[in-house]
């Protein structure tokens, strides 16, 4: 991830590189969210774990940032003999979209006004320092 905003946009960035930009996921929070996109059907995190190649315990540590983040979702199965199990799908891409772009307007409009605050305080600084002589 880049340190400082010129430094991203001059990056090749890939759509995927969204997931980390917002929302500081990581490479393998962004390996099962493809993995979850290309599967017919939801997963459980066993079935994630397996498909990742990795503990189950590391597998659901991703997918709790994924659901925090908002890219995917959780579905309760239930046994006929009582009991349940979890499963996990991408939310609509549409969606996962739109909640972005909300994002990046909140952030857009708090920047406009830390650099009209910027702004102003150095405006102000300039024009009540003394002249130099």
């Amino acid at each position: 991830m880049a340190d400082s905003m010129s430094e991203m946009l001059r990056q090749d960035m890939e759509c995927e590189g969204l997931l980390e930009c917002f929302h500081d996921l990581k490479t393998l929070d962004k390996e099962i969210f493809q993995v979850l996109c290309d599967s017919a059907e939801p997963l459980t995190v066993d079935e994630i774990a397996e498909r990742v190649d990795r503990e189950r315990s590391t597998a659901y540590r991703s997918v709790q940032r994924l659901l925090q983040a908002g890219f995917i979702q959780k579905e309760q199965v239930n046994y006929e003999q009582g009991g349940y199990y979890h499963v996990y799908k991408p939310r609509d891409g549409e969606e996962i979209a739109q909640d972005m772009q909300r994002t990046l307007n909140d952030w857009y409009a708090k920047m406009g006004q830390l650099i009209d605050e910027f702004d102003e305080k150095y405006s102000e600084q300039r024009q009540h320092a003394p002249a130099e002589s």
